[in-house]
């Protein structure tokens, strides 16, 4: 149920009905936008007879949300979030950006790779320290000893980083360590203990899209963190299984508009994952881009043939050089204003 408050809306009227609301036991989203405010109430709302709620003078109208995602819901939300990811990069609305990196951190190889893609435009900086592998007896990751790798190529180039987190026993020691994102993987998405341990935290949080997810499933995920306490959460498209066997995954482009209705979260999408190859990744970012992405997540490594996990599909940094270029030409196109003659 969402309650759309008037124009006139003081401050203190606001903070008046919000406490009336949880005080009948229920918790209260206030979404603050340039035309209207609108309270989301969440949990159990037979506990609040809507004609009475609709009855208060700073009340337009209300609303029930039939959809089981809430916090994440746009109409909870009207406007598009805008994540901060640290070192003066935001996700969401207009802003978009690039995560680029290897999967897997490896050694000192990081810094050079970080390096070239920062200098190609990437704003974010991805590498897996845990990695999740189907064979117990593929690559691991390098454990902290990765994370320490990630943080100072970040100290050096002043980048955000993106890395996985698998167990929420190691909730503490990202927060420690100053992680500026985690990203749950698609292994994990619908692991209910680690999206809540995330969710107690303010770190945001790049979640993936499940190898057989919905999208319900994804927003599902989302509001598990959510509902912890933080709104701070990335949505990120990678691909799906499906019957296909020519690419890793099916990439899923659909999901990026659908997102943008139902939700106000940024959406990123990972041309990498999806794909599976090389040949395919440039492509389908610019896709990605030209529908609407906020931001996308590509696998770059100096040396492919011997990367460590996933060489298969990651660019060279000279081949990242030219999707970048490629990239920023469709931005221009997207993002141009309609001029009214």
């Amino acid at each position: 149920m969402i309650a759309i408050l008037k124009q006139s809306a003081s401050d203190e009227a606001v903070s008046h009905i919000v406490s009336w609301i949880e005080k009948k036991g229920l918790k209260t989203d206030v979404s603050r936008g340039e035309n209207e405010t609108i309270i989301g109430l969440v949990g159990d709302t037979t506990k609040i007879d809507p004609f009475l709620l609709e009855s208060m003078d700073v009340v337009e109208r209300v609303q029930r949300v039939s959809d089981p995602f809430k916090r994440a819901n746009r109409k909870f939300h009207p406007e598009d979030s805008v994540i901060d990811c640290g070192h003066g990069v935001k996700i969401g609305g207009d802003q978009f950006q690039v995560i680029a990196g290897p999967c897997s951190v490896e050694g000192e190889n990081l810094i050079r790779i970080a390096r070239r893609v920062k200098a190609a435009g990437a704003t974010m900086l991805r590498g897996g320290a845990y990695k999740p592998r189907t064979s117990p007896y593929a690559y691991q990751g390098m454990g902290p000893a990765g994370l320490d790798l990630l943080c100072e190529a970040s100290a050096e180039l002043d980048m955000p980083i993106v890395t996985e987190i698998m167990d929420p026993r190691d909730v503490q020691v990202f927060l420690d360590k100053k992680i500026d994102v985690m990203q749950i993987g698609a292994r994990n998405a619908q692991n209910f203990p680690l999206l809540k341990e995330v969710g107690k935290t303010q770190t945001p949080i790049l979640l993936k899209r499940g190898m057989s997810g919905t999208v319900d499933e994804l927003l599902m995920a989302a509001e598990y963190i959510m509902s912890e306490g933080n709104d701070n959460v990335i949505l990120c498209e990678r691909g799906i299984r499906t019957f296909e066997t020519r690419t890793r995954n099916t990439f899923d482009l659909n999901a990026v508009p659908v997102l943008h209705h139902l939700s106000h979260l940024p959406v990123v999408a990972d041309p990498s994952h999806a794909t599976g190859y090389t040949r395919y990744v440039e492509p389908m970012a610019l896709a990605a881009t030209a529908c609407g992405a906020n931001g996308l997540e590509i696998e770059v490594h100096d040396d492919p043939s011997h990367a460590w996990s996933d060489g298969a599909q990651a660019l060279t940094p000279d081949q990242f050089d030219d999707t970048m270029r490629r990239i920023r030409a469709i931005r221009e196109v997207v993002c141009q204003e309609t001029v009214q003659e």
